[in-house]
């Protein structure tokens, strides 16, 4: 099959690389503030990906900071470091923190109206600051002369902070898909047939573990990560009419994403869907009878070639997705958007004709 491919790329911008070049001029110590700030900018679509292990890694490290603030005086050999260290984490407090902030804002402003929202949060933080001024200010001239008492009282009320904020946390229900809630109910759904309502996929959604996903999925990335030829090209395109190219590494469990310019929400929730679906090839538990024979002949190792397996699995999604993407509306996910990690990188091919039966 002859085929020209016209690739169009649209260039990555990373507005935290302002953040880290203004910083080297501010001296050692702000150039390390600002580099932090710079990184976790370029990380801002994990901040919205996963904005509850984030909040919660947030409100962890502020403790971590308080603790070495007070530990600070007690060594003062290490006092630099160790307040060094402390202003470094409360940088990155207070990007996490802000950021998640936000997103979850966002996730409770039902009405649209998130100035409301944000005022109220605003004004309820006042207050439970002023109620803990006001009890420090009590609690102050009993533990002043005793310092392990004090350490005793931080201790405990540190960890009924991060005990109340790990319950807030797993309190939120939020009806629009990332990885790992697409993880959940993708293979909730291919094992028993039903799709999990948010509710219960939120409640089984990891937050200690969910920064480390054990399928490496990339959504976005630039064609030349894929191919290095237009038969390497061929080989993907053909087949299907999808928008989206997959390649799928099986030693290193990594599915790769090349989308095109005219990819919607639906077709990067399919592209994820796809991607999760082959790392349940490599995985344990029941699946559907065309799924498990591709899990059989990739264990035997019948197709080296991954392209094989990946048009293989196309045809079984043409079939799949729809029934998935229907249940997931009726079960109350929003479907026409996402919170899955795309970064920016597109192109544009010319798909492969459809076979015409006579």
């Amino acid at each position: 099959m002859g085929l020209r491919a016209g690739l169009c790329f649209q260039p990555v911008r990373l507005p935290g690389h302002a953040c880290s070049l203004a910083g080297h001029r501010c001296g050692e110590r702000k150039s390390l503030c600002f580099s932090c700030h710079g990184h976790l900018a370029c990380e801002r679509g994990k901040l919205d990906c996963n904005a509850k292990q984030w909040r919660l890694f947030a409100d962890i490290l502020n403790d971590l900071a308080m603790f070495l603030e007070i530990m600070a005086p007690i060594y003062p050999i290490c006092f630099t470091m160790t307040v060094s260290t402390s202003n470094l984490a409360k940088c990155i407090v207070s990007v996490a923190g802000g950021a998640t902030r936000a997103a979850l804002t966002v996730h409770q402003a039902r009405r649209n109206n998130m100035a409301d929202v944000s005022a109220k949060d605003s004004s309820q933080e006042t207050m439970v600051n002023l109620a803990g001024l006001l009890v420090s200010l009590l609690m102050l001239p009993l533990v002043s002369d005793c310092p392990s008492l004090s350490l005793g009282c931080f201790f405990l009320l540190t960890t009924l902070h991060i005990y109340a904020n790990y319950r807030a946390v797993r309190a939120l229900v939020i009806e629009t898909l990332n990885e790992s809630r697409l993880q959940l109910v993708l293979k909730h759904f291919l094992q028993r047939g039903e799709v999990l309502d948010p509710t219960s996929a939120n409640q089984m959604e990891p937050l200690w573990t969910g920064f480390w996903p054990s399928l490496s999925l990339s959504l976005g990335v630039p064609l030349h990560r894929l191919i290095s030829s237009v038969f390497e090209l061929q080989q993907l395109v053909e087949g299907h009419q999808e928008p989206y190219l997959l390649s799928w590494n099986q030693s290193r469990n990594q599915v790769q994403v090349v989308l095109s310019q005219m990819a919607g929400p639906e077709t990067i929730l399919r592209a994820a869907t796809h991607g999760l679906v082959l790392g349940a090839l490599q995985e344990d538990g029941p699946l559907p009878g065309e799924l498990e024979e591709l899990r059989n002949r990739v264990r035997a190792g019948a197709e080296k070639d991954s392209w094989v397996i990946i048009r293989e699995t196309h045809q079984v999604l043409n079939k799949l997705f729809p029934k998935f993407l229907k249940g997931l509306q009726t079960a109350g996910w929003k479907t026409e958007k996402h919170q899955l990690e795309v970064d920016e990188w597109r192109a544009t091919w010319l798909l492969s004709p459809e076979k015409k039966v006579l």
